[in-house]
């Protein structure tokens, strides 16, 4: 039952006491930026998840199609 407690979701006050040390790190100037870039950040991480998820698609489409057929092959028959 303690460990439950010492490994749970943080409170408010350990947000707050992170937040304060972000902003001291970071300062008040950099944080709106550091906000946007982590968004755009996240952004083009989902963005590159859908076009993976369409690529899976396209693949599964296109393995079911059948093969070429043996006579439309480009190489030249040799007459022996």
């Amino acid at each position: 039952m303690m460990v439950g407690l010492l490994f749970g979701m943080p409170g408010w006050t350990e947000a707050l006491i992170i937040g304060g040390v972000v902003l001291l790190l970071f300062g008040a100037r950099r944080l709106p930026d550091l906000g946007k870039s982590l968004a755009s950040s996240i952004v083009e991480f989902k963005k590159g998840l859908r076009s993976d998820d369409d690529d899976d698609d396209t693949q599964e489409q296109s393995d079911a199609s059948p093969p070429p057929s043996p006579e439309s092959n480009d190489t030249p028959k040799r007459d022996v």
